[in-house]
């Protein structure tokens, strides 16, 4: 296509030969970036000006979280455990129901391929759709709390781990896979014996980050009505209470700091 608008250029050799270069695609690829950007400047109304002069009100409510408020520490215990465990449910749920679905979406396993197409579509859909946005649908069909923020964390982590996972399935060693098939194992003995100890490592390491981010995810699954810390964070920012949203922070970026450290090491044990 780049080559019928953008002929190759004729250039000929010091041998007398004549060879066709082709026009690099770069000049092509700024500008459309160049109109892409103005037109975005257009359609979401940016303005530098506004940035320059509102932007110091950040600053502003940042100092306002300065000292934080350490009396509220008392209310943030029960809130930040619901959070804790709500991500540690929905990812260790997520994770495990991940496995049969990566295995119904390899196309090197499953030989019916409405199968694997299916599955593959569904767990698009469940990555598309924003972790807030599920955990708002949740709540309506299993009313406000910490089980919405669950079921949304479970559908993303499936949707998350399923598809690095059926990938990493789909680029697996076959031969001891073929092997177990030819003395009398069916596919599922297969894939448990011959596959799933080659993907295992790169599993769990995926599964534990994936933790990491849910942690973060559920701190704000609160503004929907989907319980945890959220909530305490919705709060106060509606108060304008600023001293509090920045005990609040600081909670959560000590605890998101300890729950990466200890996953980082155990995911560097595993790789």
């Amino acid at each position: 296509m780049f080559d019928k608008l953008f002929p190759p250029k004729q250039m000929e050799l010091p041998n007398g030969k004549k060879v066709m270069e082709k026009r690099s695609p770069i000049p092509f690829v700024i500008l459309v970036l160049f109109i892409a950007l103005i037109y975005s400047i257009e359609v979401t109304d940016f303005e530098l000006k506004i940035l320059f002069e509102r932007g110091i009100q950040f600053f502003i409510i940042v100092l306002e979280m300065i000292p934080p408020t350490w009396e509220y520490l008392p209310h943030l215990w029960q809130p930040l455990m619901d959070t804790i465990k709500m991500s540690l449910l929905g990812s260790v749920l997520g994770s495990v129901v991940a496995v049969p679905a990566a295995y119904l979406a390899a196309s090197n396993l499953i030989q019916r391929k409405w199968i694997v197409n299916v599955t593959k579509i569904l767990l698009s859909i469940l990555r598309t759709l924003p972790t807030l946005v599920t955990a708002l649908i949740a709540t309506f069909i299993f009313g406000l709390g910490t089980l919405a923020g669950t079921v949304a964390i479970f559908l993303f982590t499936l949707a998350y781990v399923g598809k690095l996972l059926y990938e990493q399935i789909e680029n697996a060693d076959m031969g001891a896979f073929e092997a177990m098939e030819s003395i009398g194992m069916t596919r599922v003995q297969a894939f448990r014996y011959a596959i799933f100890p080659q993907v295992l490592p790169n599993f769990l390491s995926t599964s534990l980050f994936c933790f990491e981010g849910n942690v973060r995810y559920a701190a704000i699954l609160g503004y929907v009505g989907a319980g945890g810390i959220g909530l305490l964070l919705n709060e106060r920012i509606g108060w304008r209470d600023y001293a509090s949203v920045g005990m609040i922070l600081l909670m959560l970026a000590i605890t998101v700091f300890l729950i990466e450290t200890v996953s980082e090491h155990f995911r560097k044990r595993l790789m």
